[in-house]
């Protein structure tokens, strides 16, 4: 999937241009800081961890024990991976009844979120997402299993989309 600004024309991750007026949506990535925050997260604590695994054993049992330090590391390795996968996954697309919200690597799911059943959007922002400059935009309609999230927006982008699925939504919900 192609990455860089949420107002990036085309359709990442299909290989087809999008139609402006067709059916097919314009998806729109998720920023890259997203990715950094994660896998900072991952050092951060499998990095810990595989520190304490070979200071541990290797103090008490000698230094054969320290090579467990070997497991939390080759977790380290194969979650720096996943987690590339896994952001490259995400996207969303604004449509003229809906938002789409697709992610996932081996399961993909994609959540479809028509305007007029939405009842809040929400933008919010942990201590953690806010030292990377980052929000999520979280839908929730009538229908709990229909609650989506947006993670990793840029602060702007989380507002402004607020703001026009907001727009949309009581435009749409005026008719019900």
């Amino acid at each position: 999937m192609e990455t860089g600004s949420p107002h990036d024309t085309g359709t990442a991750g299909t290989g087809r241009p999008a139609v402006p007026g067709g059916e097919e949506p314009v998806w729109f990535a998720l920023p890259p800081g997203l990715l950094r925050m994660r896998r900072l997260l991952l050092v951060v604590w499998l990095g810990l961890l595989t520190l304490a695994t070979a200071v541990v054993p290797g103090l008490l049992a000698g230094p054969v024990w320290a090579a467990f330090a070997l497991l939390p590391l080759a977790l380290l390795i194969w979650g720096w991976v996943l987690l590339e996968r896994n952001w490259r996954s995400w996207r969303y697309a604004e449509r003229a009844d809906d938002l789409l919200i697709s992610r996932g690597v081996l399961w993909r799911q994609e959540t479809v979120v028509p305007y007029g059943r939405m009842q809040l959007v929400e933008v919010t922002s942990g201590p953690v997402e806010r030292h990377f400059g980052l929000s999520s935009v979280q839908l929730h309609t009538a229908a709990a299993a229909t609650d989506a999230t947006i993670p990793g927006l840029d602060p702007a982008e989380a507002e402004r989309l607020r703001d026009r699925l907001t727009e949309l939504g009581e435009a749409r919900s005026a008719g019900l």
